[in-house]
């Protein structure tokens, strides 16, 4: 019988260095293109830097973090999409997680036509940004959109994502929800396929009603998908922009953080408010949203932890 060394369980000599020849090329890759970035953003968050080519890049210190934060009515106004992003996290990750669960619960019962509807709440997942933003755009068009069109039916209008602030933010969680709650179910649906459907049959035979399945069988047993959906949701809501730029711009009382990230480092113009290429300053408000979503992470998997263990001990 031959005796396996275990410090040799891929091969002897040089072979034995195979495992990090092939790790090394994937970790050099994501220091280039993850952690490279994110120091580099680090660093220019202490510079006035512009991105414009010619001007002199000077070290400011904290003075971006100190205008951000503190100074004036700009500071007033990156509080306010601060805590903006903090409403839009909320409402987006506790609807989209519910009706995941929802759609995934009424999916699971195989009726007829699952497997269509099935596509259509998933479909929108695989549209880009940019699809998703124009395609409700053109739904909520103020004069002839679809959605204005249903208003008149009912002796009513609205201006949609032109009317007041609040109202084009709503929509936007609405359009945000609807893009992505076809993940959050498949995820959920994926979980559930792990249940033993022997778990249900002794369950009913004790004489458990649709509920008690759910709550004493289906929830506890779902709980790494719940973990996952609830962290992903969290911090998807928290770094999501990019419907905001498609569609409602760059608008007081509507920006979110990472929206107000882009705008100040790219320049981004709409109407008569335009804001300077800042990429300094830019890169100060993206490493205060990189501290927002830290905390808030660790708070969230805190959480989930403790749930596993209670569940999944």
């Amino acid at each position: 019988m031959r005796i396996v060394d275990r410090n040799y369980l891929f091969a002897r000599g040089w072979k034995s260095a195979a495992p990090i020849l092939f790790f090394v090329p994937g970790f050099f890759l994501y220091l280039f293109i993850a952690v490279g970035p994110s120091l580099a953003t680090a660093v220019y968050s202490f510079t006035d830097a512009t991105g414009i080519r010619g001007i002199a890049i000077n070290w400011i210190g904290f003075e971006n973090y100190d205008e951000f934060l503190f100074r004036g009515a700009a500071s007033r106004d990156n509080i306010a999409a601060l805590t903006r992003t903090l409403y839009f996290s909320f409402f987006v990750t506790t609807i989209q997680f519910g009706l995941g669960l929802l759609l995934a619960v009424l999916l699971k019962r195989r009726l007829r036509g699952t497997a269509i509807f099935r596509t259509i709440f998933f479909m929108p997942v695989i549209l880009g940004v940019a699809i998703q933003g124009l395609i409700w755009k053109l739904f909520l068009l103020p004069s002839r959109g679809p959605a204005a069109q249903v208003f008149e039916w009912f002796g009513s209008s609205s201006e949609f994502l032109g009317g007041q602030p609040r109202q084009a933010f709503i929509w936007v969680i609405v359009v945000q929800i609807w893009a992505n709650v076809g993940i959050t179910m498949v995820i959920f649906l994926a979980g559930m396929q792990t249940i033993p459907e022997e778990l249900y049959e002794a369950a009913r035979i004790d004489g458990a009603n649709g509920w008690q399945l759910f709550t004493q069988v289906t929830w506890p047993l779902l709980t790494p998908a719940v973990n996952t959906n609830f962290l992903l949701n969290i911090i998807g809501s928290l770094q999501a922009w990019q419907l905001f730029l498609v569609l409602i711009g760059y608008r007081p009382g509507t920006q979110v953080l990472g929206y107000l990230v882009f705008a100040e480092g790219f320049g981004q113009t709409s109407g008569s408010v335009t804001s300077a290429f800042r990429q300094g300053y830019a890169a100060a408000a993206s490493i205060a949203l990189f501290m927002l979503v830290l905390i808030i992470a660790l708070s969230a998997n805190f959480i989930v932890t403790q749930r596993e263990k209670k569940y999944m001990p």
